[in-house]
């Protein structure tokens, strides 16, 4: 199968960047019923013990999370698991369905193996979520969600979205990641200053506890790379004080610095988060300096240009626990995870 993916791939390429991720998903659907998640698990789940994570008391088999983006519906994630992932995270999941922005808000730049987004957080709101979820076994793979606030809701009741989101999914996640770092929502990287933070955090993480009341979820914030250096250590130090779980680094990129593919179908193709490998340094650079600021006392994980088992082992060597993927599987397919999980097992037994 992995040698037939650059074929299927180019055919898939054929298509609008969307339409071939939903068709993606509508196979995943279909795997998703039994007996396939046992019989994609068995021939593809990771089961060695180098590649197994303890943090925040769950037990990843792998150290690679697929990032949200993917299965913004948990729709597919019983078959995703099944392909080798040590998780999944689910959303982004506002509380209130949404359509997200107008089409086309989904491309690719093949010469640098990237994508440009600007989705919008389309998806079928935190109640739709947690029924996916509802009956789920825990284990195997992890299974976090990401969650957001509407594109119509103020920056003033910004908190009350992610506290009907949490309320929501706080029986059936995992983790819960707070996103306030998508370029696509108006207005929504502003809640990363530590003074909007600070509230927003506070009351999600109460939220989670009275919902929650016999299992602490754990809670973490994802943050964009084109945050400063200082805003990066403020928003770790925040996190310490608040008694997070951890951060995850990073989101998508505004940036549009140092591409291959030429300017002019570049800047054809408009806003966006961009992600994939270009965002290799700037995520490195960010991951070092959440280590240095939190000195072991958060789970880091981290996101961006990751497409080797080399990658994924420098960023265990800068701090990180965990590493989250998701261009890397459009561009490697549906065994990338296995691969991945073979390379770095071979990379853990040399170490």
């Amino acid at each position: 199968m992995a040698g037939m993916y650059p074929r299927l791939r180019a055919v898939l390429f054929m298509l609008p960047a969307e339409m071939a991720h939903q068709a993606t998903l509508a196979a995943l659907r279909l795997l998703s019923l039994p007996p396939f998640p046992a019989l994609l698990w068995r021939l593809f789940g990771p089961r060695d013990p180098a590649l197994a994570v303890r943090v925040f008391g769950l037990e990843f088999p792998s150290p690679l999370i697929l990032a949200a983006g993917f299965d913004k519906d948990a729709r597919g994630w019983r078959s995703l698991s099944g392909f080798g992932f040590g998780g999944v995270e689910i959303g982004t999941v506002t509380p209130r369905p949404q359509p997200g922005n107008p089409k086309p808000r989904m491309f690719r730049l093949p010469a640098d193996r990237a994508l440009i987004n600007r989705m919008g957080f389309n998806n079928r709101g935190a109640h739709a979520a947690a029924a996916e979820l509802r009956h789920r076994r825990r284990g195997r793979a992890v299974v976090g969600v990401n969650i957001g606030k509407n594109k119509d809701t103020p920056e003033a009741a910004a908190a009350a979205d992610y506290v009907t989101a949490a309320s929501a999914l706080a029986g059936v996640a995992d983790y819960l990641v707070v996103n306030v770092s998508s370029p696509n929502t108006p207005g929504l990287r502003d809640l990363q200053a530590t003074t909007r933070l600070r509230p927003l955090l506070a009351a999600i993480r109460d939220a989670l506890d009275q919902a929650s009341p016999h299992r602490r979820v754990p809670l973490l914030v994802k943050i964009a790379p084109d945050l400063a250096d200082e805003d990066v250590n403020a928003v770790a130090t925040l996190a310490m004080e608040l008694g997070l779980d951890g951060i995850i680094a990073v989101n998508t990129t505004t940036s549009r610095a140092e591409l291959a593919t030429p300017p002019a179908e570049v800047a054809a193709i408009g806003p966006g988060g961009l992600s994939g490998p270009p965002l290799k340094a700037r995520a490195l650079e960010v991951l070092r300096l959440l280590r240095a600021a939190t000195g072991g006392r958060l789970v880091l994980i981290s996101a961006g240009g990751i497409e080797t088992a080399d990658d994924a082992w420098e960023r265990l060597q800068a701090g990180a626990q965990l590493i989250q993927a998701y261009t890397g599987v459009v561009y490697g397919g549906p065994l990338w995870a296995w691969r991945f999980n073979k390379e770095f097992a071979a990379r853990a037994h040399r170490a």
